[in-house]
């Protein structure tokens, strides 16, 4: 079964390239083109400014006021 420096019929190092692509395919978060993704309403990217200090608290009372107003304008 193992010819030389051959393993199954393939060489060691392209099961070793065969592997580490399949890790690369599977195991790498990324984004995928194409991919649905529910996108950020401006209430989620506003909470996520005040969690992450950049808005005072004053400033997201008002700005979640005028949006959830407008939401209810479009219902």
């Amino acid at each position: 079964m193992f010819y030389d420096q051959y393993y199954w019929g393939m060489h060691f190092f392209w099961w070793f390239v065969w592997i580490m692509l399949l890790i690369w395919i599977f195991a790498v978060p990324y984004d995928i083109p194409g991919q649905r993704r529910r996108r950020d309403s401006a209430l989620d990217i506003l909470q996520k400014r005040f969690a992450a200090g950049e808005i005072t608290t004053d400033d997201y009372n008002h700005k979640r006021k005028i949006l959830e107003n407008d939401m209810s304008g479009l219902s």
